[in-house]
C-alpha cells in the first residue's frame, strides 16, 4: 500500500470575540440541532460530507459504537438544510478544562461553493461558545478549536481563517493512500 504526506493544521479560538461570522447565504438555509440521537443519521452526515475527502476512521463503527459517541454529555450535530435537505453539519465535543472541539465540519459535495460554508461554520462556532448553556454539567467554554487537513476542501483553511481562528500547531505525518470511499462504494471517481 502506497502512502503519501499529510499535514494536520490545528486551529483555535479562545474567546468568543475571535469569531468573525459570516454572512448568511441567500435563500432558505437553515441550520437545526438534531436533538435526538441517531447513528444512522450522524453516519449518513459523515459518509456523505467525508465520502470524497477521505474522511475514514469511523466508517468501521458498528452501531452501537455510533451510539456512545452520541449519547456523550455535550456532544452536540448541527446540521444546515437548503430547502429542506440536509447540506452539512457541525459536529461539536466538549473536553476537559472548558474546550470545546469542533470533531467534524462540512458540507455535502452538491452543496459547496453556495456560502452555506462560512455560515455553517460561524453559527457551529458560536454554539460551541454557548455549549455551557445547554448542559449545565459542563464547564463554560475557554476554548474551541478543530483541526484540517490537506486532505480538505480547498477553501477550508481559508474558511477557519476568516472565521477567526488562529493556527497553534501543524503537523506532517504519512498516512497510506486509501480510496476515495464516498457516501457508498464508488460514489465518485477514484
Amino acid at each position: 500500500m502506497s502512502s503519501a504526506p499529510v499535514t494536520t493544521w490545528s486551529l483555535e479560538q479562545t474567546s468568543p470575540a475571535d469569531l468573525l461570522p459570516a454572512a448568511a447565504p441567500d435563500g432558505d438555509v437553515r441550520i437545526v440541532r438534531a436533538e435526538v440521537p441517531s447513528p444512522e443519521f450522524s453516519r449518513f452526515l459523515y459518509a456523505s460530507v467525508g465520502g470524497d475527502i477521505r474522511w475514514t476512521d469511523r466508517l468501521g463503527w458498528d452501531y452501537a459504537r455510533w451510539q456512545r459517541q452520541l449519547d456523550r454529555p455535550g456532544v452536540e450535530t448541527w446540521v444546515a438544510y437548503d430547502r429542506g435537505t440536509p447540506a452539512g453539519y457541525v459536529e461539536l465535543e466538549p473536553q476537559d478544562d472548558g474546550a470545546v472541539e469542533i470533531v467534524y465540519f462540512g458540507l455535502i459535495p452538491a452543496f459547496r461553493g453556495r456560502r452555506i460554508g462560512g455560515h455553517l461554520l460561524s453559527y457551529g462556532a458560536a454554539r460551541a461558545w454557548d455549549l455551557a448553556e445547554r448542559w449545565a454539567e459542563r464547564t463554560p467554554t475557554k476554548r474551541v478549536w478543530l483541526h484540517t487537513c490537506s486532505k480538505d476542501g480547498a477553501f477550508a483553511m481559508d474558511n477557519y481563517l476568516r472565521r477567526g481562528f488562529t493556527l497553534f500547531d501543524t503537523k506532517v505525518e504519512e498516512e497510506a493512500v486509501v480510496a476515495t470511499p464516498g457516501p457508498w462504494p464508488g460514489a465518485y471517481p477514484a
